[in-house]
């Protein structure tokens, strides 16, 4: 097959990571050249103040080395720098008089440091802080010289004093605001990281601009424009960085801060795209790992043809650790005139925590010290999680004395935000790998291979899967005792090799026993109905009746349970009912769990007839199927509306209604927001909200019991309809038969459940198919009488 080509500028992370993505979603469709300016292959410049601080090397920073190029084909070019873009005739040149022509153009240039305009910043001795070659310079100029001055207070300033004054050097840090980090920390807490820094030996002069660098040849002092000066024989500028968007510029680009691009990553010329710290989206240009990674997943699909939503945006978080002190920030954590703040602040332990509300949700952090809350507060701010109802002393959990953190964590959290990597996923790759090291965890999964800032809790994980206490082994369990083989490798043998039925399975796939067992067998018949919805229809052992659906109990009479859809009748229905009752002399009539009427105590003779006079669809008996919606009326004289409640659970009633899933599925639906408890604690709940309706999943009310987590806040009750309707249908299609739909969740993830559901192609698709299905099975149903 021909294969078109694929030019990157920039060998930068954001760049990388998308042709890594491409490579994952369309190996052979491109020929990928690559062009980066520095000597280097594509490394980790957010560990740069390690290599500094002497604790890595550059070599531990790297992300792909020569050979990862050369396994996937592609053409590597380092130190040399592309210089033109012709769009007309779609090729580059590079400054080695290089021409390559192109089929698709990625731009990922990324940032250049920006440099202060004042007298003396071309002397000897002056430099930034964004390259290796830059930590060599200080490196060497630390050697010769013990007087260091940082210009900028910033996160970049601050790992570049730790390392200076790694290196033996006296280090102050100029900043021209009242507080340092001032854009990840608030005063309380860029006061604390102040004195800790100052109690490790650095010097800050706040509120100062530069006015000049004064001395000869080489730097030998600052002078402010207070008139007070600094003496300094090797300066770094780490006061922030500039897009680097002139060749796309000079190429007529369009560009304003950074290079301008839709959500699909797309410039104003076909195409040509642009990913990272050179790209403006919705007027936001963003310097962080983890949105640019999330761009170029994206990307990436564009250009496989694979489709998605877009980008939608990032909120920024930033989990640090600076000179051994933890630090994390999320959203807007500065008070407002429309926001109320909560702090816990506890300075002889030296830990501070701030959290900021607006109308009822959280929509920034602040903490120092202790960052444990951390990811659990990010997760409640993208939630966008309603927490009136909370008790506000729980948003702060208390590492101490309580259980570890990690070993709180489901297995779908997070661990690595930059490269969504969770908790399931790394327990899975240590037992399956055999993995011992935290280097080892980030070259099987790349948590903590990006920002760093989860490293921490990656050994924390470790430390707690390699304990006496750890007891959540995540084992890839064969189908059954006839074969050695998991239950995904089945299925993907069964669409590999086009098996239609159980028994060629078995055969084919040499079953220890000839006839299978019961729990094969049952999940064989699961999956071939949903590889061919026609098989289920072809079964005689099918016993699904819209008129009878009746269950024998142990006594030898049946009982039946008339469907009321959303628990809602009518004073017809219930007339009628009582009518059969009192001419039957039907022994029990019971209101069930489900808000259904039971009849107990009916004959095998006079069940026929019971079933013809009800002249009602009946309950299906089928546990693993979608069961009765519940609504959750509550106690009390609550005033609000509750028939959208009502409404709604009639509609899910109907759509999902004989739905084989793996197992069965529970759903209720809160009347109104003062009645939510039980929706939390269901495979699917809605609670209402003034907004529309949240959606949880992944409840249980059993013996065990969890509250489910927030997917989804739908804006109606037709889009809580459809966003219900493609989950369903994704865990039909996804999840082991007989798995519940907590351990579903858990094991593949709360974020990628997200990622395949709010992408409207894909949940259109879902929703598509299960309408199929829907259609293909409701008119075929087996009539028993």
């Amino acid at each position: 097959m021909h294969k078109q080509k694929l030019v990157l500028i920039g060998n930068g992370m954001a760049g990388v990571r998308c042709v890594e993505e491409i490579i994952k979603n369309a190996p052979d469709t491109y020929d990928i050249t690559v062009f980066g300016s520095e000597p280097h292959v594509n490394y980790n410049r957010i560990l740069l103040s390690t290599v500094l601080q002497g604790s890595t090397s550059f070599k531990d920073i790297a992300i792909n080395d020569r050979d990862w190029y050369e396994e996937h084909h592609i053409q590597l070019f380092t130190g040399e720098t592309v210089v033109q873009i012709d769009i007309e005739k779609k090729m580059i040149k590079t400054d080695k008089a290089r021409e390559v022509d192109y089929d698709k153009l990625i731009i990922g240039t990324g940032s250049v440091p920006f440099l202060i305009p004042i007298p003396g910043a071309d002397k000897e001795g002056v430099m930034t802080f964004r390259t290796i070659e830059d930590c060599q310079k200080m490196i060497e100029g630390s050697k010769h010289y013990k007087k260091a001055v940082v210009i900028g207070g910033g996160l970049l300033g601050l790992e570049a004093a730790r390392g200076l004054l790694n290196l033996g050097m006296e280090v102050s840090v100029v900043h021209i605001s009242s507080h340092l980090m001032e854009r990840q920390l608030d005063s309380t807490a860029a006061n604390m990281l102040k004195n800790e820094l100052e109690a490790q030996g650095m010097n800050f002069l706040l509120e100062k601009e530069t006015q000049e660098i004064f001395g000869n040849d080489r730097v030998e002092g600052l002078r402010f424009k207070d008139g007070t000066e600094v003496e300094a024989n090797l300066v770094v500028m780490a006061v922030g960085v500039r897009p680097n968007i002139q060749l796309a510029k000079e190429s007529g680009i369009e560009t304003n801060r950074a290079i301008v691009v839709n959500d699909y990553l797309e410039t104003n010329i076909p195409d040509i795209y642009a990913v990272g710290e050179c790209v403006e989206h919705r007027g936001m240009v963003y310097g962080l790992v983890k949105p640019l990674y999330e761009q170029g997943k994206v990307l990436a699909k564009q250009i496989c043809g694979i489709q998605c939503e877009g980008y939608q945006g990032s909120v920024l978080s930033t989990q640090l650790k600076i000179s051994g002190v933890d630090v994390f920030s999320v959203g807007q954590f500065t008070d407002g005139e429309t926001t109320k703040s909560i702090t816990v602040f506890d300075e002889l332990d030296g830990v501070y925590k701030k959290i900021v509300l607006q109308d009822n949700k959280m929509i920034g952090a602040v903490l120092f010290g202790d960052t444990s809350d951390g990811p659990r507060l990010l997760d409640m701010i993208l939630e966008q999680r309603d927490i009136s109802e909370m008790e506000k002393v729980a948003l702060f959990q208390s590492s101490e004395g309580s259980e570890s953190q990690v070993a709180s964590m489901a297995h779908g959290d997070m661990i690595c935000q930059c490269n969504g990597v969770s908790k399931g996923a790394i327990i899975e790759a240590v037992q399956k790998e055999g993995l011992t090291t935290v280097e080892q965890v980030k070259t099987c999964t790349k948590a903590s291979g990006s920002c760093g800032g989860c490293k921490p809790l990656v050994a924390e994980l470790l430390a707690y899967i390699q304990s006496d206490s750890f007891d959540e082994v995540i084992e890839q369990k064969t189908m059954c005792a006839c074969t050695s083989l998991t239950e995904d490798e089945v299925v993907q043998e069964i669409q590999q090799r086009n098996f239609t039925s159980i028994q060629e399975v078995i055969d084919g796939l040499n079953w220890g026993h000839s006839a299978g067992c019961a729990i094969c067998r049952a999940a064989l018949h699961y999956y071939l109905g949903m590889i061919y919805p026609e098989y289920e229809r072809k079964q005689e052992a099918l016993f699904i009746a819209d008129q009878m659906n009746a269950t024998l109990r142990q006594d030898g009479t049946y009982s039946v349970t008339p469907q009321m859809y959303g628990g809602m009748t009518t004073a017809e229905e219930l007339r009628k009912i009582a009518d059969i009752v009192e001419k039957y002399q039907i022994p029990n009539v019971a209101v069930t769990s489900e808000q259904r009427i039971q009849l107990t105590g009916i004959t095998k003779e006079q069940l026929p007839y019971v079933c013809a006079e009800v002249n009602m669809s009946l309950r299906s008996i089928d546990q693993h199927a979608v069961q009765n919606v519940k609504v959750e009326l509550g106690e009390g004289d609550c005033q609000c509306n509750q028939h959208p409640a009502f409404q709604l659970a009639v509609d899910v009633d109907k759509r999902l209604e004989f739905l084989k899933t793996p197992n069965q599925v529970r759903v209720s639906i809160a009347s109104c927001l003062h009645n939510g408890e039980e929706a939390l604690t269901k495979d699917v709940g809605f609670i209402p909200i003034h907004r529309g309706w949240e959606m949880y999943v992944g409840g249980n009310s059993g013996r065990n019991g969890r509250v489910g987590e927030l997917l989804y806040v739908a804006e109606t009750s037709e889009e809580a309809r459809e966003m219900i309707s493609a989950f369903v249908q994704y865990y039909r299609e996804t999840a082991n038969y007989l798995e519940y739909i907590g351990q579903w969740v858990d094991r593949i993830g709360l974020i990628h459940i997200r990622e395949v559901l709010f992408a409207r192609e894909f949940r259109n698709q879902l929703c598509q198919r299960l309408e199929l299905d829907i259609s293909q099975r409701k008119p075929n149903l087996v009539k028993s009488h």
